[in-house]
């Protein structure tokens, strides 16, 4: 039996889609058509899905909970394609179904659902299922990736206020260069008295906005999105640009404790559920997004393999350099190197979250005195012709 993803018209012509197990696709509309349905559109499941993390965290997390209860894997990614909270990928889910129930692994059908899942989850659910801890393995892997999207919406939740301010600026900037400037040039045009030069450069600043904003903007836009490309399509440019965000002022220390982080948490969890050292390296470091530091991992999970300790492999990895070498070193002396990496990654969670407030607290009065500044300098070209110009009246 194979699973059909269907979208049609019932009998009373409102819109109807869902799945229908069949043989075949002409066995699948007979049996819709005595549904009373007729299909407009069949195809099989298990297409290529890209899932969010908050989605994945979220099935992981309903999936192990109803392995703990006693129901085989089948039959709890039955009811997970029954689940209004899976709903909107029920047609991956029966594929993952149709799959494992023609005797595939669970880790065997994510990959081949593609964009569905991530290397070190693929790595996660293969030993599990290997060390018939499978419920307990993809709860810490649905624990992991929540804290994930959690991390991920704290950061888009901090922007939030500075995106506001700098988009207020932006408008209040260009009302400024392109109306008030301009209608100020020609109430003062016919007047005797000399523009100050504040109120002569911010006339050609307004003017050159209008004449070659738009042109600007465009070129910006497009040499940005050749740059994208070119970068997205050479993986030494992704490697360079990313070594180049870690050495800059302030976003590099950022991003420098975030891919701390996500390294101590992904390969905390990467080593309970069995994952060796050498493939955990190696998975942990394209867990933080760093290309660089991936690379890096690859070619340090070869020297580990050789013989190489794991606090030495990552201490030649200069984002992770500062101090998890440290943490890694006493957890291999003690052989409780997993619960260490979890004590670590708490401890960098600590430092990211004050190293996100600190920056705000920062951020937001810089753009609030930037924005004011600019709009001090407005008011003045305005003010001082028309006081010089009162004077001259006066005189």
């Amino acid at each position: 039996m194979q699973t059909f993803e269907y979208r049609g018209f019932d009998r009373e012509g409102r819109a109807s889609r869902g799945l229908i197990e069949a043989l075949s696709v002409k066995d699948a509309r007979e049996k819709l058509a005595l549904r009373g349905i007729l299909a407009d559109r069949l195809s099989a499941t298990g297409r290529r899905a890209r899932l969010t993390v908050g989605a994945r965290a979220v099935l992981y997390r309903e999936l192990s909970a109803l392995l703990a209860a006693g129901l085989p894997l089948v039959r709890s990614l039955e009811i997970l394609i029954a689940s209004p909270e899976t709903e909107r990928f029920s047609g991956v889910l029966a594929g993952v179904r149709d799959r494992v129930r023609e005797g595939g692994s669970l880790a065997e059908a994510l990959a081949e659902a593609g964009r569905f899942r991530s290397p070190f989850e693929l790595a996660i659910v293969q030993v599990a299922e290997r060390s018939g801890t499978l419920e307990a393995m993809i709860a810490r892997l649905g624990e992991f990736l929540e804290e994930q999207e959690q991390l991920r919406e704290r950061v888009q939740s901090a922007l939030v206020y500075p995106a506001i301010v700098l988009a207020v600026g932006i408008c209040v900037a260009v009302l400024m260069l392109g109306l008030l400037i301009p209608r100020a040039a020609e109430l003062l045009a016919d007047s005797r008295a000399g523009m100050p030069a504040l109120t002569r450069g911010m006339m050609a600043l307004g003017r050159t906005t209008l004449r070659w904003g738009w042109l600007a903007l465009v070129l910006l836009g497009g040499g940005g999105a050749v740059a994208r490309d070119r970068i997205r399509r050479r993986p030494e440019l992704r490697r360079a640009w990313d070594r180049r965000l870690f050495g800059l002022p302030l976003v590099g220390r950022g991003y420098r404790i975030l891919a701390a982080l996500r390294f101590a948490r992904a390969l905390a969890i990467l080593l309970r559920g069995g994952v060796s050292v050498v493939e955990g390296l190696a998975l942990a470091g394209r867990s933080t997004g760093s290309p660089w530091i991936a690379h890096m991992a690859e070619a340090e999970a070869e020297a580990v393999r050789h013989g190489s300790s794991l606090s030495d492999a990552v201490r030649r990895i200069p984002p992770l350099a500062a101090s998890l070498p440290g943490w890694i070193q006493v957890g291999e002396a003690g052989g409780g190197l997993s619960g260490l990496m979890e004590s670590a990654g708490k401890r960098y969670q600590g430092q990211w979250d004050h190293f996100v407030s600190r920056s705000l607290s920062l951020l937001e009065p810089a753009l609030i005195l930037a924005i004011g500044a600019f709009v001090l300098l407005v008011t003045l070209s305005v003010l001082l012709p028309i006081i010089s110009l009162t004077r001259n009246i006066g005189g």
